[in-house]
């Protein structure tokens, strides 16, 4: 079986990438039927636990969107349990050196490459008589550190060295706090943009994929012209909020004094 994200972003496509922080299988499916090309179980900030990812994989499954899990930190036990669960991605934070990367890819791949325990309960089912899961895991995950600090900056040309890895992923947030600047999306801070710039060329001569978290449309769509080749837009919590806040604004605009 194959990796349709990866088969995409081989292509040279660039990717969409929903993100789930609510604990829901129905919102998952609501959010698979949106149109993304894969979507990500955010277990690090999302309210999400091990049974809730099972839950929003089962819904996401009946649509042609691959899922990914963002995992809570660089700890092999549970990388392993999201890839048997059947994650086809996993988005490492605060990988900030080339042990620490070696470590992550480690985590993911099987023997000879990694030390990944075998056991694929629920992945095992991509797998067919004669081509089982454990023969073509390796080739088909996507393995994406995540770069958001001054010292994953620093080290950036030894990250992308590690064998293994796709490419990376980057966390705007702390990278704005590592740089003393407020923790947000969508930064337009000089020193930001030249990091992004620096990312997308390295990566780039090496044939891998960079990718960033975005809040807005418009600014997603100008870091793929950039040469971003994931972009992910908030998540299913924040524009939930996002559009109900602009439904309530607009009714209260339109009724005027709702007081009475």
């Amino acid at each position: 079986m194959k990796n349709a994200l990866n088969a995409r972003l081989a292509s040279g496509k660039a990717c969409l990438n929903g993100w789930l922080a609510i604990p829901s299988g129905f919102s998952a499916e609501v959010m698979a039927k949106a149109g993304w090309h894969s979507i990500t179980v955010d277990l690090q900030h999302g309210v999400q636990d091990y049974l809730t990812m099972v839950q929003c994989f089962q819904a996401i499954g009946a649509y042609p969107v691959t899922a990914m899990v963002r995992v809570p930190w660089n700890e092999p036990g549970i990388i392993g349990k999201v890839l048997d669960a059947g994650a086809w991605g996993v988005i490492c934070p605060m990988i900030n050196t080339a042990e620490q990367a070696r470590d992550f890819v480690a985590a993911c791949l099987y023997p000879p490459a990694g030390n990944r325990s075998n056991g694929p309960v629920r992945a095992g089912g991509y797998g067919e008589p004669g081509n089982l899961y454990q023969e073509f895991a390796n080739e088909e995950l996507v393995i994406l550190p995540m770069i958001e600090t001054r010292q994953g900056v620093e080290n950036l040309d030894e990250i992308l060295d590690v064998p293994g890895i796709s490419g990376v992923y980057v966390g705007p947030s702390d990278l704005a706090f590592s740089f003393g600047l407020r923790p947000t999306l969508d930064l337009e801070d000089t020193r930001i943009l030249a990091v992004y710039a620096r990312i997308i060329e390295e990566t780039g001569k090496r044939g891998l994929i960079a990718g960033l978290h975005c809040a807005a449309p418009a600014y997603a769509a100008r870091m793929i012209d950039m040469g971003f080749r994931i972009v992910t837009i908030t998540s299913d919590a924040t524009l939930l909020g996002q559009i109900a806040r602009e439904t309530v604004k607009e009714i209260q605009t339109s009724a005027g004094d709702l007081s009475r």
